[in-house]
This record gives C-alpha cells, sequence and structure tokens, in this order.
C-alpha cells in the first residue's frame, strides 16, 4: 500500500492533507499563496519540520509562477527574500525553513550578479529550485529509513524481531513521503523485523494518536497506542528494544530539539538500558546553533491543554504552560543521529 501524501504539487498547483481533521476526515485544502501557507503551518494544518520547509518553499513557487517577468532581478530578489523572512516566523524551532530560506535567498542574489541571466530566466531557475524540494525530501526520507533500519537491527544483535517505541508524527504526514523516524520504521517493517511498534499519544496535541497511530494502520504496521505517561511501563513491560524519535533541529554538539515529551523518553530510555535514536534529515542540523541551549523554543497556545475542540477540560483560570519543543542532550542520544547522508554520533557532526 502507497504511503499517505501530505502533500500534493503540480505545475503551480500545490494542495495538502488538513492533519487538524485526522483521523475522521481526509480533506486537502489548497495553498495559493505564502500566506496561505504561513496560515496553514502555524495553524498546524501541516507540521513536521521537513514538511513546513517544503510547504512553505513551494508556496513561494506558486507566487511566482503567476508572476508576471520582474522589471529588475533586484525586484524580485527582494520579493524572494522578504516573502521567505515572512515564512521563518510561522513556527520558528524547526530549523528546515530557515536553511531553505537561506539557501533560496542565496541562489537569488548570486543570480542578481549574474550578467547573462535575464529577470524572467532567474524566476524560473528560482522556482525550479523550490519546486526540486519535494522530490529531495523523498529521497532523503528513504535513505534515512534504510541506514537507520541496518543500524538498528545490528545493534540490537541481529534479533529477528525488534519492538520500537516512536513519539509524536515524523512518516509521511511530516514530510514529502515517507518519513524519518517512522520512515526507519518502515523500513525495519518491510524487512519483516518489526513485532509490534508503540507510539506514544504525544499531549497536548494528539500527532501521536492521530496521525501516527492513522499512518500504522493505514499501512497494516502492528502497533500499539500508549499514553505519555506509559512509556516507562511499557518499556520495562514489553521490553523495548529502540526509541527511535524525529527532530527539528539539531545543534553542533548533537543536542536535539524535538517534541515536548522526547527528553523524558530519552532519560527513560537509557534508565531501562535501550538505544535511542534521533532521524532526521542533513538539513536539520544547524551547525550555527553550538548546542541545545541556544535552540528557541516555541510556545504554544494554552488552549491546546485547557480545551478539546471547543470543550473546556481544563479549571477557568489556571495557569498554562505549553512549550512545543524540549531538548534531548546529546549524550543521552545512545543510539545515533540517523540522517541520510549515514548514522553518526553526536561527535562526528561536521558541515558537508
Amino acid at each position: 500500500m502507497a504511503t499517505l501524501q501530505a502533500i500534493k504539487y503540480n505545475d503551480g498547483s500545490l494542495e495538502i492533507l488538513d492533519q487538524l481533521l485526522l483521523p475522521e476526515s481526509c480533506t486537502y485544502i489548497s495553498i495559493n499563496n505564502v500566506q496561505d501557507a504561513w496560515s496553514a503551518i502555524r495553524e498546524m494544518k501541516v507540521r513536521g519540520a521537513p514538511a513546513i520547509a517544503i510547504v512553505g518553499s513551494l508556496s513561494l513557487a506558486v507566487e511566482l509562477r503567476k508572476l508576471a517577468a520582474p522589471e529588475t532581478k533586484k525586484d524580485l530578489h527582494s520579493l524572494v527574500k522578504e516573502k521567505l523572512d515572512y515564512l521563518v516566523t510561522s513556527r520558528p524551532t524547526a530549523v528546515n525553513m530557515q536553511l531553505a530560506a537561506e539557501a533560496c535567498v542565496k541562489l537569488s542574489n548570486d543570480l542578481v550578479d549574474k550578467a547573462s541571466v535575464d529577470a524572467a530566466e532567474a524566476k524560473d531557475v528560482i522556482v525550479k529550485h523550490l519546486e526540486a524540494m519535494l522530490a529531495n525530501d523523498i529521497a532523503d526520507n528513504l535513505a534515512i529509513g534504510e541506514h537507520g533500519a541496518r543500524d538498528i537491527a545490528k545493534k540490537c544483535g541481529n534479533k529477528d524481531k525488534l519492538r520500537v517505541l516512536t513519539h509524536c508524527n515524523t512518516g509521511s504526514l511530516a514530510t514529502a513521503g515517507y518519513g524519518t523516524a517512522l520512515g526507519v520504521i518502515r523500513s525495519l517493517h518491510k524487512a519483516n523485523f518489526v513485532d509490534q511498534v508503540y507510539c506514544t499519544e504525544t499531549r497536548p496535541y494528539n500527532q501521536g494518536s492521530r496521525l501516527t497511530a492513522f499512518e500504522l494502520v493505514y499501512e497494516k504496521i502492528p502497533a500499539t497506542l500508549i499514553c505519555d505517561d506509559m512509556a516507562a511501563a511499557a518499556m520495562k513491560e514489553f521490553k523495548i528494544d529502540a526509541v527511535i524519535v524525529g527532530a527539528d533541529r539539531v545543534a553542533a554538539n548533537g543536542d536535539t530539539a524535538n517534541k515536548i515529551g522526547t527528553y523524558q523518553l530519552a532519560v527513560l530510555a537509557k534508565s531501562h538500558n535501550i538505544l535511542f535514536y534521533v532521524a532526521a534529515p542533513f538539513s536539520s542540523i544547524d551547525f550555527q546553533i553550538p548546542s541545545g541551549q541556544s535552540i528557541p523554543i516555541e510556545e504554544r497556545p494554552h488552549s491546546e491543554m485547557t480545551h478539546t475542540g471547543s470543550i473546556r477540560t481544563a479549571a477557568a483560570g489556571i495557569n498554562c504552560w505549553n512549550p512545543g519543543f524540549d531538548v534531548t542532550p546529546a549524550e543521552l542520544i545512545t543510539g545515533g543521529i540517523v540522517t541520510e547522508k549515514g548514522v553518526f554520533k553526536s561527535d562526528q557532526l561536521v558541515p558537508v
């Protein structure tokens, strides 16, 4: 069965699967411009660091395709930079959108200085660059899946069947397709290594129960949903072999920011002597940030904790703390950081 498709793009037409409506409804919505993308990212209709970068970039491609040829390349560059700077503000913790923006702005700036290219040609070059992100991300995810599955199987002593725990959603719904941590699980399943996948509910926004569980059922991967506060008991009761999670940003020293609750899973995994892996594209590694202490942590609306849909479930007037992410220290990532370039220990991370 094919994996779910969260992003559909064809010749300047962009649609995304509205993840706020899952699992009740698979509804695609049109993204017609950068403002639509910013709102969809901010409202978490699309989420996952790779998918955020892809939808943001493709929304600019949509706008540029509709745009008449700019008068000058400088006008084009100013427009591209303004739109991308705005998109970066949608969700600041994930680094992928920022890096995608920086790469595109650099390309645009280089084209300004290239006398042999006119404004119309420069626009076409930028559009092709933005559109290439979709296919590139899928290829990267497939490589992450293969590297991670091979490494886990090897480090688990070549057991016939493995029990793996994951957190939040890192699959087709968080990327262009296939996924990062869930992509590794998919590759393990294809190789017939999976006994059972345990996915956490992932409070307060339930990406685990709404999205990861949906993907696992959709692809008929044997899986069990647990609440976040059952993780320690599950590790002991079910003899979990490995924990694998995604990442929205990895600092230069290997500290990793991911969905809130990841840090406690890493602590629990170490206590139970369980391998702990982080899976992310190499673009999630921010070599400009020395450690996790410098990673900006997004604060989410309190209503995500106090309400279920429109129904209040917490006492009115209670104060809330709702960070979207926490930081896992590099020393707790005992399995390694899985990228499309291979599996690395924290002290092996170097720019390429």
